[in-house]
């Protein structure tokens, strides 16, 4: 689909809104023919980075490009970059394919077009229909149809499984992923990060406005790799590993008690599984199981951002966490 080395570039994107800073600092890229998760709490200004890529927003400082050049410089847009930011932003009283049309012949695009873009996202059967009375599912697809109008390079996509039931997530991930494999660059944000596991090729995480890291799939879920070991002797192979540098912890509540080797970032977990099976052969400290465990995307992501969170809980003991609200949040639930 596109060229070699095409890409969005976000490159040192600061945004205010008055006072605040709703994004500071933030570079990175998404290149093309991958898929690239961006991840962050609730307000950390991904959707503020979108609008800024797509010159909704003008830039404090720093800025973005498509394809080397700012977006509000590109003549043929629908043509550069496709984006879903709002399924619910229509006409309710038009039908799915007047809506489409109405946006087609303002971009110079057939309404042959729009049929095949309707046929894409599966929404043939209910063009006819009024966009208003569409579900939350169906708005997204046909959010996505307007996306794809003019057979975009690249894509923005912000929540697009939002009320989408298992199926129809099922079918946006293999569209993405289709769309990706046929030399886009995307860009797509979700809090379900189960499915974004199974999505992305690369992450994007942010956190407050600023980048916390941008990684591979398999980057950052190597983080979370620890070796979790059972022997007759807790608390002296504990002591030797510690003594050695380990990083540890023991899962007394277990039985038998276990315990948890950190494998470094950027370590190597066979090397760790070598470490305890040496330092328990040298205290003379039977093993009795050895397992590799691998903290999911939700785990990693949780990590990396914990220091960024809006809101935390606080977990007592004899009572379940439960959130620290504010004033403002204690009105709007």
């Amino acid at each position: 689909m596109g060229e070699s080395g095409v890409m969005i570039t976000v490159d040192n994107l600061t945004k205010k809104y008055g006072r605040t800073n709703a994004v500071e600092g933030l570079s990175f890229t998404v290149p093309d023919a991958t898929v690239t998760g961006f991840l962050g709490p609730n307000g950390s200004g991904k959707s503020t980075t979108m609008r800024c890529i797509l010159g909704l927003d003008r830039p404090t400082a720093g800025g973005a490009t498509v394809d080397g050049v700012p977006f509000s410089s590109i003549d043929a847009k629908p043509a550069a970059v496709g984006a879903l930011l709002d399924a619910t932003w229509f006409t309710p009283g038009r039908s799915g394919r007047s809506h489409l049309c109405v946006i087609a012949r303002g971009a110079g695009i057939s309404d042959a077009r729009v049929d095949e873009c309707l046929e894409i996202v599966g929404l043939t059967s209910a063009a006819g229909k009024r966009a208003g009375g569409y579900s939350l599912g169906m708005k997204q697809r046909l959010g996505l149809a307007a996306a794809l109008l003019g057979d975009p390079r690249h894509l923005i996509l912000d929540e697009p499984v939002n009320g989408l039931d298992p199926e129809g997530v099922s079918w946006m991930r293999s569209m993405i992923r289709h769309l990706a494999g046929e030399g886009r660059a995307v860009l797509v944000s979700s809090h379900l990060l189960s499915e974004m596991q199974l999505t992305a090729d690369r992450l994007v995480v942010i956190g407050r406005g600023r980048l916390i890291g941008e990684y591979t799939m398999d980057e950052f879920l190597s983080g979370g790799a620890r070796v979790v070991v059972e022997t007759t002797d807790t608390d002296r192979l504990a002591t030797a590993l510690r003594g050695s540098g380990a990083e540890l912890t023991v899962r007394a509540d277990r039985q038998p008690p276990e315990l948890v080797v950190a494998v470094p970032e950027g370590g190597d977990e066979a090397e760790v599984r070598a470490t305890v099976a040496h330092t328990a052969l040298r205290e003379g400290v039977a093993v009795t199981a050895l397992r590799t465990e691998n903290e999911n995307l939700e785990q990693r992501f949780l990590a990396a951002t914990a220091g960024a969170q809006e809101y935390r809980t606080a977990n007592h003991a004899g009572a379940a966490p439960s959130a620290q609200l504010t004033d403002d949040t204690r009105k709007a639930v």
